[in-house]
């Protein structure tokens, strides 16, 4: 992975390159950055700069055959972690490399991809994946080895939240005190997620998401016209992966668009009209009937949709980006109906029912509660 194919960041990379070249270069570093910012691209090519002892700020020339193994991800001193869940492939105890081909093509064709499109890469999308003991086990032998080319070993973990208590615990220790010459590099969209014991060991690197002019520039190099490129790069808000979904018609957003107006107007009708509690316990079924992941992602996306209905109402249009592209509905007709006197109801409601999902509730039951109480909130009038 070269620096030059990372959007932006110039200086996030060129502190990377500056404190490798000095030889300051932390054992233990967590890169915390919203989906799509491309933290995953910049520590593969960190990584490369530290393993196949690259110079002059690029992984090139140097070492052209440690380049080329590390470009198929198969070089022997990279090693890598992420969550994985039992699947049709794996039946029980599943880790890392057991997803190894996977998880190549993976980086290959979605660098920028995010943690749904990983599980459904590997066909667990109806799971809840995670990093747990089994991964740590296997975390401790792989760094216990010498370095095969007697240089740097870096191990690499994707989505470090998703790491459960007893995985976190047992790779504490060596995280605080790894073998010579050994790098830890997290990566993490919420940082809140990680027990505070690791994060206190690593050295922290915030990722902002991208620049608009940087993605535009990049969707135009993907075929998008250069009007077109920029509205996208405004509505997929700093994350590229969106902005690639968007372009090419594939956002998971565009179906949540659907579930948001099918329960608008259903909330709507509801008001004076008890018969249409049968469609809210409709659309509950329907959104049920998907797996933990898409609800939850579902209903972060419902969370930011409220914060952007908000910000129009209060007359802030200017930092609202998200659209809706479901003909006939306007978000600026909906947006009076979240105001001061409900918004806060409004958040704390969808962020219960995210928490309870998490926890293996019963997704039918949550939703049709969900969907009642949003709809006696969205008919509250404002103070």
């Amino acid at each position: 992975m070269l620096f030059s194919d990372v959007l932006g960041l110039s200086h996030i990379k060129n502190h990377l390159v500056q404190s490798a070249d000095m030889g300051r270069i932390p054992h233990a570093q967590l890169f915390i950055g919203p989906e799509g910012c491309g933290a995953l691209p910049m520590a593969l090519a960190y990584a490369q700069y530290l393993i196949c002892r690259n110079e002059g700020g690029e992984n090139q020339g140097a070492n052209q055959a440690c380049n080329v193994k590390f470009n198929a991800l198969s070089h022997p001193d990279m090693h890598f972690a992420f969550p994985v869940a039992t699947s049709e492939k794996i039946k029980k105890n599943p880790v890392s490399d057991h997803y190894m081909q996977e998880w190549r093509q993976f980086v290959k064709e979605q660098p920028y991809g995010n943690l749904f499109d990983w599980y459904q890469m590997i066909g667990i999308e109806k799971k809840q994946g995670q990093i747990g003991v089994d991964e740590a086990q296997d975390i401790v032998k792989k760094l216990s080895l010498k370095a095969y080319e007697g240089g740097y070993k870096v191990m690499l973990v994707w989505m470090a939240e998703k790491m459960n208590p007893a995985s976190a615990n047992k790779l504490l220790k060596l995280i605080e005190e790894p073998p010579e010459k050994t790098v830890f590099l997290l990566i993490a969209e919420d940082e809140e997620q990680i027990l505070q014991t690791i994060r206190s060991r690593c050295q922290q690197l915030l990722f902002p998401p991208l620049a608009e002019e940087a993605m535009a520039t990049a969707l135009v190099e993907k075929g998008a016209t250069r009007d077109e490129a920029l509205r996208l790069a405004h509505e997929a808000n700093g994350n590229f992966n969106k902005a690639l979904d968007l372009m090419n018609h594939d956002s998971e957003d565009l179906v949540f668009e659907k579930w948001f107006v099918q329960w608008v107007r259903s909330a709507f009708k509801a008001k004076g009209n008890k018969a249409a509690i049968h469609d809210l316990i409709l659309w509950s079924e329907e959104v049920a009937k998907t797996g933990r992941e898409t609800q939850k992602k579902f209903l972060h996306y419902c969370l930011v949709l409220m914060r952007q209905a908000m910000l129009i109402n209060f007359k802030v249009s200017k930092l609202a980006y998200m659209k809706i592209h479901v003909d006939g509905f306007q978000l600026e007709k909906f947006a009076p109906f979240v105001h001061e006197n409900n918004i806060q109801n409004i958040v704390q409601e969808l962020e219960d029912a995210i928490y309870h999902i998490e926890r293996n509730g019963n997704s039918k039951i949550i939703l049709t509660d969900l969907s009642i109480k949003l709809t006696r909130l969205l008919h509250k009038k404002a103070a």
